[in-house]
């Protein structure tokens, strides 16, 4: 184990002391007879950290892998901060788990842990979405919550989203601050893993009426839903946690005919039938786009395990099932919302809307024609949830979303939320297909109106220790080296979150982003294309995200128009990416 340094070699050292389980210690001591040192490595190279999306890594051992002791630590550190911010109160939380290998395990130890803690914990009876715990957080008053998932990753992985009282995740300065209560910890005796039952409370399947019903609420055209009860929708659950609910919430709304994937519909953190359990893979779509074209569907979707994401599939002019992206159903989302508010002469003056850096620029778009401001914040849902919070009571939230398929569409929650997704999204069918339209239809009328955007999305994995330093130097050199022209086209201005500054490079004037701190790069050009470069915050990967714009005067030019942008962005991209 020569080539291990200092600190990694301490903590493998601890591991294999007596406080930890014997079985954890005989499998560290494993990796090392076995000589796995990348895998010892990685695995204790660091400790595990909040990123956009909480605490999220591979199930194993050590202090970089998700298991009982880190679970663990990341509660206790939790405890001790809500006991601190919220002193001489009974604390409660909320704790729900998806459907991934060991989530419903270490969802009980995280109730444990709390329980032990003197802490309150409505505790799910069973497998319930990402968007539910953050509505039990502020259904119940709680202070706090913990949702165990990974989102869309891979089998391998396991995450532990919390939640402050608002119902969003954790932003600054609790999430910093948090980390620094779980760092403190320096001695697995110092969790409190003895549970106190007492101190649990166990929220079952009545819960899921009390959701819904406050979703049915914000319905805009129940009238339409009426209309067009026998709306074919086709509906998976990739194995995860939305077939517990999302097939419930469409028929309190009012849908007669829905169809689900039958070989997707069992819970299983295996996800025996895709490659990735996420629907903004096209593989991860395919069984339910064939079920579509079975039984032909008027409209198909997918949603992620926790069911925060959902994929959506349309007719379009050919009759041909396609996949819309994340920004497509975005835009939707809000013409629709922001089109039927005004038709109702429902908009008021403090309406908004919301959407992230790297969301595409139609949705603002579509906001100005409205007349209703449009936020943007970082990448992150938490930050939409953020901004809902910090307005309330003086501003409106009508809708939001980012391009990585998460929307909301009124503030119930403080996170994305699929289910309440899939409702509007079918209620925004029926209410065009009442039109004569399908959503192709009103997508293309949009890029008529607005200007047609295309975008793409590149994702470079790098795993381990090796690929988060080369990550890192990617962007370093992306800096050192900032491109003049992207695609043939001619760069006028650099943002950098990193450093909170814009700087115009015809003119050389620097600006203020009044953004937090974020490790990315935004480069637009003269035409107007936006290009973004960022390292996940989930997941062991680059992004890179391209948005390019161009007129569609009509609407028979689109293929030719397509053409011709996604040859710009192939043009872009073999610029900005050097690996």
């Amino acid at each position: 184990m020569d080539n291990l340094d200092k600190e990694t070699q301490d903590r493998i050292n601890q591991w294999l002391s007596s406080e930890y389980d014997k079985d954890t210690v005989a499998l560290v001591q494993k990796l090392i007879d076995d000589k796995q040192e990348t895998e010892l490595l990685d695995s204790f190279y660091k400790e595990l950290e909040f990123g956009t999306g909480g605490l999220r890594g591979i199930m194993g051992v050590g202090s970089n892998r998700m298991n009982k002791y880190t679970i663990g630590k990341a509660t206790q550190g939790l405890a001790n901060y809500l006991k601190k911010q919220f002193p001489n109160q009974q604390i409660k939380v909320a704790v729900s788990y998806d459907s991934r290998n060991n989530s419903q395990a270490f969802g009980h130890l995280v109730a444990d842990v709390f329980s032990a803690n003197d802490i309150q914990v409505y505790l799910f009876k069973e497998l319930r979405p990402t968007p539910m715990l953050s509505f039990a957080v502020r259904h119940f008053a709680c202070q706090g919550g913990v949702m165990l998932t990974a989102s869309h990753n891979p089998k391998e992985y396991n995450g532990y989203k919390a939640y402050w009282n608002d119902g969003g995740q954790l932003v600054s300065p609790h999430d910093k601050n948090v980390i620094t209560e779980v760092n403190a910890i320096r001695s697995v005796s110092e969790i409190k893993f003895n549970r106190v039952e007492n101190n649990i409370v166990l929220v079952g399947e009545e819960f899921d009426h009390i959701y819904i019903q406050a979703n049915k609420h914000l319905s805009i055209h129940p009238e339409a839903v009426h209309a067009a009860q026998d709306l074919k929708i086709v509906y998976s659950s990739i194995h995860g946690t939305g077939i517990t609910i999302v097939p419930k919430m469409l028929q309190a709304w009012g849908f007669e005919n829905i169809i689900t994937v039958e070989e997707q519909d069992k819970p299983d953190g295996n996800f025996p039938t895709v490659v990735y359990p996420n629907p903004e893979e096209e593989e991860a779509m395919s069984m339910a786009k064939r079920k579509g074209q079975e039984v032909g569907a008027d409209i198909i979707m997918a949603t992620d395990p926790d069911a925060d994401r959902v994929g959506l599939a349309v007719k379009n002019k050919q009759g041909e099932y396609q996949l819309l992206n994340g920004n497509q159903i975005g835009s939707l989302l809000t013409y629709y919302v922001l089109s039927s508010k005004k038709s109702k002469s429902e908009l008021q003056e403090n309406d908004y809307i919301v959407k992230t850096i790297v969301t595409t620029n139609l949705i603002a778009d579509i906001g100005e024609s409205f007349k209703v401001k449009c936020y943007e914040t970082l990448t992150g849902f938490k930050y939409i949830g953020e901004v809902i919070t910090d307005v309330l009571g003086k501003e409106k939230y009508l809708v939001g979303g980012e391009e990585s398929y998460g929307f909301l569409v009124g503030d119930l929650v403080r996170d994305k939320d699929a289910v309440n997704a899939c409702a509007f999204i079918a209620e925004m069918a029926a209410y065009y297909k009442g039109e004569g339209q399908t959503l192709f239809d009103v997508l293309l009328q949009l890029y008529k109106t607005y200007g047609f955007y295309q975008e793409k999305l590149i994702s470079l994995t790098k795993k381990g220790k090796a690929g988060a330093d080369e990550i890192r130097q990617m962007m370093a050199n992306l800096r050192a080296d900032l491109p003049k022209t992207l695609g043939g086209v001619r760069v006028k201005e650099v943002r950098d979150y990193e450093n909170r500054e814009a700087t115009h490079l015809l003119t050389g004037e620097k600006t203020a982003i009044d953004l937090p701190k974020s490790d990315v790069l935004q480069f637009i050009t003269v035409d107007g294309d936006v290009i973004s470069a960022r390292p996940s915050g989930t997941e062991p990967k680059i992004k890179f995200y391209c948005s390019v714009k161009e007129s569609l005067i009509d609407i028979s030019l689109y293929d030719s128009i397509a053409a011709k942008l996604e040859n710009k962005v192939k043009n872009i991209m073999a610029d900005i990416i050097k690996e």
